[in-house]
């Protein structure tokens, strides 16, 4: 059962290791550490994707900053609870880590399987481009009880498909991660940069029940 719950959330991105290791938390004596890769686009632009590894895949007390890493495991989300409400945080669980010698080149540095279930009505609008877009809440299940809530962004055709999903379809996903800032209003006068992380959705289909 839990190899098949493995199946139905895999990532792999390959990226240049751009901070320290921040330690995260400990279960059952066990060290979890942050870091970010800058994984880079076909447009040559890049996302900045965090990373939480386990101290028994990699010594962290290194600095391994201007080091390309490869990770492949799951991407993973929590509630943090921020003053009055909760606030989802997102970030890939490393399962498996690889140094590898150069830069890659962008091609195949960052790929997600996800399949699972919607969680909400897709959110479907246009640009004043006239670009199609659906926003999309997947809940991807995981052993013992849990799951992960994924945002996932559509575009065109994808979108139009998307759009006329309801509440509780099951879907499977293929695309990337990427990362978004966005400017957030604390305060009147107050205001913070923050990063989003979402999934862009090349390719999405419907999964039959049996």
């Amino acid at each position: 059962m839990s190899d098949k719950i493995i199946e139905n959330n895999q990532v792999t991105v390959i990226g240049e290791v751009v901070s320290e290791f921040t330690y995260s938390h400990e279960v059952f004596g066990e060290g979890f550490y942050m870091v970010e890769l800058l994984v880079k686009r076909l447009s040559n632009s890049c996302d900045r994707i965090p990373v939480m590894i386990s101290e028994r895949l990699i010594d962290v007390t290194q600095d391994c900053r201007g080091e390309y890493l490869m990770v492949s495991g799951q991407f993973r989300s929590y509630n943090r609870h921020e003053e009055t409400k909760n606030r989802l945080v997102l970030s890939v669980f490393a399962r498996e880590i690889e140094f590898i010698e150069e830069e890659p080149d962008g091609a195949r540095t960052n790929h997600i399987l996800l399949e699972g279930y919607m969680c909400k009505r897709p959110v479907y609008r246009k640009t004043p481009l006239g670009r199609e877009i659906a926003d999309i809440l997947l809940a991807v299940n995981r052993p013992y009880g849990k799951s992960d809530y994924i945002p996932c962004i559509c575009w065109g055709r994808n979108a139009r498909y998307a759009s006329n999903f309801d509440v509780g379809e099951h879907v499977r996903i293929f695309g990337r991660i990427q990362s978004r800032e966005y400017v957030k209003k604390l305060s009147e006068t107050q205001t913070e940069t923050r990063i989003a992380y979402e999934v862009s959705v090349s390719k999405l289909e419907c999964v039959e029940e049996f």
